[in-house]
């Protein structure tokens, strides 16, 4: 009888022992998934903080920063599609947020324009948008952002983005041109892979968190 009743006593220490690392663990991965969380909610609005005074002009890569919610959208212009040109018509909105800097990020588009030189057909009308936001914000730090590159396999797709190092060499002109800064991108690509989403064109969430890490130096 003594035995049997110093078995159930074991076995009932060892159920509590169990159920006791059980919560310990369950609390513990808890733990770190909240700490996880607010870490990353902790960079999200790192980001949003340090890039508040600032308004990103573009195109569909743009607009991940807002789709991503890197950004709020109030930061963020950008359009599928868009090109210089059609830029022209958002620099009224633009001007309405008086940003102190204000990212340009076209080409993407404008660099399959259905013309026989897009190139000088694009510069000619980033141009005229560049005079055009001076001219409604002449206080702001205007900066020309780099095309980023495709995959091999959008460019064999698409063979006119073979024409991105080209048209950036001409965007790295027209900011000397027009006395704003130039940034080049490719650092960011260097030494990171695998950016890319399934299209080869667009991009991950990951790209945009080394985008803003490279660019945040540039705000004023």
């Amino acid at each position: 009888m003594l035995k049997k009743y110093m078995a159930m006593l074991f076995i009932g220490l060892l159920t509590i022992s169990l159920a006791a690392c059980g919560n310990q663990d369950g609390e513990q991965a808890s733990g770190a998934n909240e700490q996880q969380y607010e870490s990353t909610t902790t960079v999200d609005k790192s980001y949003k903080s340090i890039f508040r005074t600032s308004v990103f002009l573009g195109d569909s890569i743009t607009e991940g920063l807002s789709f991503h919610e890197i950004l709020d959208d109030a930061n963020v212009m950008g359009k599928a599609g868009a090109t210089a040109l059609f830029a022209l018509d958002d620099v009224d909105v633009l001007a309405s947020k008086n940003p102190k800097n204000v990212f340009i990020h076209l080409g993407s588009d404008d660099i399959l324009w259905p013309t026989n030189n897009p190139k000088e057909f694009s510069m000619t009308q980033y141009a005229i948008l560049i005079d055009k936001i001076k001219g409604k914000l002449p206080n702001a730090n205007i900066m020309i952002v780099s095309v980023t590159p495709v995959t091999a396999e959008a460019e064999k797709e698409e063979p006119r983005y073979k024409n991105i190092k080209d048209y950036n060499k001409g965007l790295k002109e027209l900011a000397a041109k027009e006395q704003v800064k130039f940034i080049d991108l490719s650092p960011v690509f260097q030494n990171n892979q695998n950016l890319h989403d399934t299209d080869g064109i667009h991009f991950k969430k990951e790209y945009y968190t080394l985008l803003l890490d490279f660019l945040k130096d540039q705000v004023k």
